[in-house]
């Protein structure tokens, strides 16, 4: 059942079949723990030969490694035989309501659907239903291309946020009679989730009034205090690269398709993801941090420091003894001053880099715009998006390493921000901490 005005679907979902373990069937999004090979290799010695999402997806630690091949074709038999033996059993088209514990006892809410890949539009300055909200890096795409291109499967680690201060669209549903469909604890310690079916034509028919509502040109436009703007009802969460792979492989699918009208009912048209509200008490946003990898410290803050007088700022490098004691002095500056403060750990050396009057809004948009710029000519030298401050603080201490610690996005701004100036600088924030994200759970045939 498709409702083409707000782009949405109520998808036919996959669910494992009774029997299954379903602590083992669900792991965790596949971008998390990218610099940590040992935490994929506990999941794998933890799922042994059980049925596991863990064999549907390529965890992105493993990327460009010499036998990338071989584990995405893995992944197609892996789908293909869990069909073949009913692994995974389908049901009637209706929609998921989420509840995500975390190990820290928060909960998260969320309502699985698929949204019309028709309604998005990836590209600079695209003003679509459907945006995404950081920079899309096209040379991440060709491997996750791959991966999805030959899948009869999807499986979503998409977290789609709407703007519902009211709290009208998710929320009720929690109030209602549901049937419970899975109720698991996940591997690892990362808390619990639980769904619930919900197909019932009124509670549909809920949903959609409000999405709908939502979109009305006069309540977005005076809510953002713009005029005549396209309306923006989904903001890419997390998974925008996910997302943007799907766009891309359906649009190859229309150009070289026969029947020009025939396939716009092709079910790759769509792509499933989490419904979640920017409002819920559950959903904190936490920066993104930067590690770069082999790299001499001398070198990179004096390119920094030419970079910024470029553009007309003025860079100041302050010292201290610790990465407490840069951390707690960081806090105070950005604070207090309208520059951007940003800590660092590289080694034994940790401080605090203050630039004033810099040109671009956001710190985190001044460092990645120097670092694009930076990496461009240090081909030994690699960056990697750090979701935990324990992580980064280990490899920041790494001889050859430096760590930037960067502030979050006000959740309040989100959408404004998006609205007003356009997708953010990739990796400017993250839902969570990496053991709190979407595990993978409901899978969906696109082949």
């Amino acid at each position: 059942m498709n409702f083409t005005p707000i782009g949405l679907q109520l998808p036919i979902l996959l669910l494992p079949r009774a029997g299954v373990d379903l602590t083992k069937w669900a792991v965790v999004a596949c971008d998390q723990y990218t610099s940590q090979p040992d935490y994929w290799a506990r999941v794998e010695a933890l799922v042994g030969e059980a049925p596991s999402t863990l064999r549907l997806i390529l965890p992105e630690v493993y990327l460009g490694a010499s036998d990338e091949a071989q584990r995405i074709a893995a992944i197609h038999e892996a789908m293909h035989r869990y069909l073949a033996e009913g692994v995974l059993a389908p049901h009637a088209p209706g929609m998921v309501l989420v509840e995500r514990e975390t190990a820290r006892g928060q909960t998260r809410r969320g309502l699985m659907v698929a949204l019309d890949l028709e309604h998005y539009d990836f590209s600079p300055g695209a003003k679509t239903l459907i945006r995404p909200t950081e920079g899309t890096i096209l040379e991440r795409l060709p491997p996750r291309v791959r991966v999805r291109e030959h899948a009869p499967l999807e499986l979503p680690h998409v977290m789609v946020l709407i703007d519902d201060p009211e709290c009208s669209v998710i929320d009720p549903l929690f109030s209602e009679p549901l049937e419970l469909l899975y109720d698991v604890p996940l591997m690892l310690d990362c808390g619990r989730v639980r769904g619930w079916r919900l197909d019932h034509p009124l509670l549909v028919q809920w949903v959609i009034e409000r999405l709908t509502g939502l979109a009305s040109p006069a309540i977005f436009n005076d809510r953002y205090g713009v005029t005549d703007e396209p309306v923006l009802l989904y903001a890419m969460g997390d998974g925008n690269h996910s997302f943007a792979t799907a766009k891309t492989l359906w649009e190859n699918l229309k150009r070289t398709a026969p029947d020009p009208v025939a396939i716009m009912n092709h079910p790759a048209r769509y792509a499933l993801v989490e419904l979640v509200n920017l409002h819920d008490e559950g959903l904190e946003f936490e920066a993104i941090h930067r590690v770069v990898f082999r790299i001499n410290l001398d070198h990179l803050l004096g390119a920094l420091a030419a970079f910024c007088t470029a553009q007309d700022s003025v860079l100041t490098v302050i010292d201290h003894p610790s990465w407490a004691a840069a951390r707690q002095a960081w806090q105070a500056m950005a604070q207090r001053s309208e520059g951007h403060a940003i800590a660092f750990t590289s080694g034994h050396h940790h401080g605090v880099l203050m630039i004033e009057q810099p040109r671009l809004t956001l710190p985190v948009a001044s460092l990645q715009a120097f670092l694009d710029q930076y990496l461009e000519n240090q081909p030994d030298a690699r960056i990697d998006y750090i979701h935990g401050e324990d992580t980064l603080e280990q490899l920041g201490a790494q001889p050859g390493n430096i760590g930037f610690y960067l502030p979050a996005l006000a959740k309040k701004d989100f959408f404004r921000t998006v609205i007003r100036d356009g997708a953010l600088p990739r990796k400017t924030f993250s839902m969570g901490e990496a053991d709190e994200k979407r595990f993978y759970f409901e899978c969906r045939r696109i082949g």
